[in-house]
């Protein structure tokens, strides 16, 4: 299974042809998200139709939500990387779960998370 970072749902979103083949490369079924990217994506929508798309789009893939271990985690990523290097909370999230349930994470922005010890990324 690969968690899959808002940015990439985004991209697929937008039709992005090459980020389209590597998620079906990937296979749908071993896709899945963090409940933060779902909120994001829910907080993005321009209105109630794009919204209803997004849902849609997100029924077949799997959602983790937050527990203890990746509260846990999140906290103490930001801890050690918010002031070095400006570790975003929903960042943190996504990374602990990817952590937590030891899937690589898939992003566009390997930048934002590549300095996170442990952290496999695809």
């Amino acid at each position: 299974m690969i968690l899959c970072d808002t940015n990439v749902i985004i991209e697929v979103l937008k039709k992005n042809q090459a980020v389209i083949q590597t998620i079906e490369k990937i296979g749908i079924d071993k896709i899945a998200i963090s409940v933060v990217t779902a909120m994001e994506l829910y907080y993005g929508a321009l209105n109630k139709m794009e919204l209803k798309k997004i849902k849609l789009h997100l029924s077949s893939i799997r959602i983790f939500h937050i527990d203890e271990d990746i509260s846990i985690a999140a906290s103490e990523l930001i801890e050690r990387y918010a002031k070095s290097h400006g570790l975003q909370i929903p960042d943190a999230l996504i990374a602990a779960t990817a952590l937590s349930h030891r899937l690589k994470l898939y992003t566009c922005n390997k930048k934002d998370f590549v300095f996170i010890e442990k952290i496999s990324l695809y």
